[in-house]
This record gives structure tokens, C-alpha cells and sequence, in this order.
């Protein structure tokens, strides 16, 4: 009788700073690994539409939790792109403006609604054969993950890349402005009370500022490929 032992399906965490590349180096790993991708921030950017869209004051912790709590958010891959639903609803470019992004940065520190999403979250990756993007999935949603890693990347350069994002969607942007709100995005993260930004202690650091997204892709691979066996 031959013994046969299927790979292990992992929990990797990819945490970091806007800009990082956090997002597209994710997706890349994912289908790479054949495992699902889940981005977090897209999550939080997905409350914010909501609440923008309803008459709810960022201060009343009840009606934030029961809007939190209420929504299905799923990605749906096609392709090369993966769609962002929300409650049914394709809110992928929805939730790309400068103004969803500053109203996300708000209410991700609010109690309240990481607690919805954080268990949303898990409940989405717990079986593993996932790869988690954000700010707090190393550290918080899954500190036990089996591969961690922290992307980051020098705030000019992060503040490039979205200038040239937003560019390119026809989106008039001053870079400074661009920039300065970047800078601004990372103290709000790094000091939040509640699930600050930070690499875990024994998260993988990754300096993307001079790599491109096929070379920190490889080595992300070859890392978590190593804890398949």
C-alpha cells in the first residue's frame, strides 16, 4: 500500500502599509498557490460605501455594529479581475475613490465594526488555502497563520504608485497631495487604539520599493511553498 500525503492549505497573512502592493502581490500569490484571495481593506472600503450611502452618524456604535453585521461582502475572481460584492451589489470601482478610502481609514478604527469583520474574515479563511491582505491579519484576525508577511515600501514610492493608479483611471490628482495623504493614511494605521498597524514579531519583511510585484511574488512562493510540505 502506497502512503499519500495531500499539501497542507495554508493561512498566509500579507499585513503592510498603503501602497505596498499588498493587494496585487496578493491576487498574484493566490492563483498562483490555487488558493483564495481575500482583501480586507476592500472589506472596510465596502462598509464605508454603506455608510455613506445611508444616514448613519459615525458616532452610534449600534448602528454601525448592525450595518457591519449586515452586509455579505464576496470576492468573485473573472479572469484576471476579481469583483468585490456587496450584498449582491459589484461595488469593485465603488469603492476606489479618494473619498471611500478616507472614510475606510475612519471607520476602521471604530470597535464595533473590525469586530463584524474580523469575524467575517475568519470565518472566510479558517479552512486555509487562503491569502489575507491588510493591516491586522498577522497580528489580530489570524496570529496563528501559518506563513506571515510584511510588505512594505519607502512612502515616496507608495505614494507614487497611487498617483499613477489614480491617473490612470482619468482621475485629476496633485502627487504632494497624493503623497501627503499617504503619509497621513500611515500615522492614522500605526496609532489607531484598536489593531494599530505593526509586523509581527515573526512575520517575513519584504521591502518592495525597488522589486517588482513577479519578484516579490517568487519570493513569497518559494517561502510559503516550504510550509506546504
Amino acid at each position: 500500500m502506497v502512503e499519500t500525503s495531500e499539501k497542507k492549505r495554508l493561512i498566509i497573512a500579507i499585513d503592510g502599509p498603503s501602497g505596498a502592493g499588498k493587494s496585487t502581490v496578493g491576487r498574484a500569490l493566490a492563483k498562483r498557490l490555487g488558493y483564495i484571495y481575500i482583501d480586507t481593506g476592500a472589506m472596510y472600503r465596502a462598509v464605508a460605501l454603506r455608510v455613506k450611502e445611508n444616514p448613519i452618524v459615525l458616532e452610534d456604535e449600534a448602528a454601525l455594529s448592525r450595518l457591519a453585521s449586515s452586509l455579505s461582502i464576496t470576492f468573485v475572481t473573472e479572469g484576471e479581475k476579481i469583483h468585490v460584492l456587496c450584498n449582491g451589489k459589484d461595488v469593485t470601482e465603488d469603492i476606489r475613490s479618494t473619498e471611500i478610502s478616507r472614510l475606510a481609514s475612519t471607520i476602521s478604527k471604530r470597535k464595533e465594526v473590525r469586530e463584524a469583520l474580523v469575524f467575517l474574515q475568519r470565518e472566510m479563511g479558517k479552512r486555509g488555502g487562503v491569502v489575507l491582505e491588510g493591516r491586522d491579519i498577522g497580528t489580530v484576525v489570524f496570529p496563528d497563520a501559518d506563513v506571515k508577511f510584511y510588505l512594505d515600501a519607502n512612502a515616496e514610492e507608495r505614494g507614487r504608485r497611487r498617483y499613477k493608479e489614480l491617473v490612470e483611471k482619468g482621475v485629476e490628482v496633485d502627487f504632494k497631495k497624493t503623497l501627503d495623504e499617504v503619509i497621513q493614511r500611515d500615522h492614522n494605521d500605526t496609532n489607531r487604539p484598536i489593531s494599530p498597524l505593526k509586523k509581527a514579531d515573526d512575520a517575513l519583511l519584504i521591502d518592495s520599493t525597488y522589486y517588482s510585484i513577479e519578484e516579490v511574488v517568487e519570493q513569497m512562493f518559494h517561502f510559503a511553498i516550504t510550509k506546504e510540505r
